[in-house]
Order: C-alpha cells, then structure tokens, then sequence
C-alpha cells in the first residue's frame, strides 16, 4: 500500500489529508484564515496518527503549490520538502488551475472543446490555463489581465469556464459564451486519484530547484 500526504495552504484555510493507493483516508481543514506556520504540523501528526500509520509509513508528499498566497504556498513547500528529504520519498506539486480544470473535466467529459479554470489575481487580473477536450493543456498556467482574457477566448466554442462564485463579472458577460462552473474548492477525492496517477508514473520535481507556482510578481510597498 502507498500512502500520499497531500498539503494545501494556497488559500485563506489549510487542508491536510492522506490517502491510500488515491483513495482518500482522512482530512483535516483549518478555518482560522492564514494561521498555516502555527497548526500544519499539529495537522499532519493527527492525520496520521488517525490513518494509524507513522510518517515512515508515508510513499510521497504532495502539495497544491499554487497559485495563491505567498506565504501560505512558501509554508507547504517548505514543510514538504523537510519532511521529503528526512524521509527520502518524492515530492510532487499539482497547480490548483490544473486540479479545477480536472474536476470540470472529470464531471463533463468531452462535453466542452475547452476548460479554463480562472482565479482573481487582483482587480482585473487573472490566473488561467486552457485544457481541451481530452485534458490535455493548450494554454499554460499563468497571469493575466482581463483584456487578455477576452483575446484568448475569441476564437473558441463551447466553453467550460471555471469561476468563483462571487466572480459576478464571469457569470454576466461570459452566459452567452460558456457554460460557468462556480467550483473552485478542491476535491480531495479526485486530487488523491489524480495525485496517485502521477505518482505511478514518477511525475516527481528536483527537490532542491521546486519552488511555489507563484505565476506573478510580489508588489512590495515602500
């Protein structure tokens, strides 16, 4: 049996959860907005200790390493790649664009020529990436601004767009274009199936060079 811990702190509440040969065993979720330094490691030790297995027990560690916030994704990294090199097992990141785009994909099928998984960067910014009808990726993961978007979707049909809820602007001037999708939480049964598929077919990163999907430059302030 592998057992993969996976580790999300990209977003204001952290996750932690294991899985067996990509089932999902057990999670855990912090709701105490960016509290990440202080609970991910109490987080972990009950996880499993809940799947009763001890971190020698672990195959890999797995992350969602963005994009998000700077802090929360240096957090995971950094504590998944201690626990990788003290253990020596693999480390794999997934980007949270790709796992949405899989869930949309996983749910509809070939029904949509196009899924485009959108998260707000800032006012008028986006994170974006563009996978076609057999999931595989036309368009990168990366930032963009909303005149941008509006290019890049032009030409194309039936239109899976992936969106928050609350991003009013997607569900008015996209209706006509695309079907809207507003699921942007992780499903954690999915990313542990996905998670394991990568894993057996060694989708691993260089432990020393991995570095957050930030996919933007940090604004500093004077």
């Amino acid at each position: 049996m592998k057992y993969l811990l996976h580790i999300d702190t990209s977003g204001d509440g952290g996750c932690v959860a294991i899985a067996c040969d990509g089932k999902l065993v057990c999670e855990t979720v912090n709701t105490e907005a960016r509290n990440h330094a202080a609970s991910i490691n109490t987080m972990i030790d009950a996880m499993v200790e809940q799947a009763g297995i001890t971190l020698n027990d672990l195959s890999a560690v797995v992350v969602c390493n963005g994009p998000g916030s700077y802090t929360g994704l240096r957090i995971s990294l950094a504590t998944a790649k201690g626990l990788c090199y003290a253990l020596d097992i693999p480390l794999i990141l997934d980007n949270k664009l790709t796992l949405l785009g899989y869930q949309a994909f996983a749910k509809y099928g070939g029904e949509y020529n196009f899924y485009i998984p959108r998260l707000l960067a800032r006012e008028k910014e986006y994170f974006i990436a563009v996978f076609d009808s057999i999931f595989t990726e036309t368009v990168p993961a990366q930032h963009i601004l909303s005149s941008e978007f509006d290019d890049l979707i032009a030409e194309k049909d039936k239109i899976c767009l992936i969106v928050a809820e609350k991003d009013d602007e997607s569900h008015q001037k996209y209706a006509e274009k695309a079907h809207v999708d507003t699921n942007v939480n992780i499903d954690l049964n999915l990313w542990c199936l996905y998670a394991f598929e990568e894993f057996k077919c060694n989708s691993c990163v260089n432990l020393s060079t991995a570095e957050p999907f930030y996919l933007k430059q940090v604004y500093t302030h004077k």
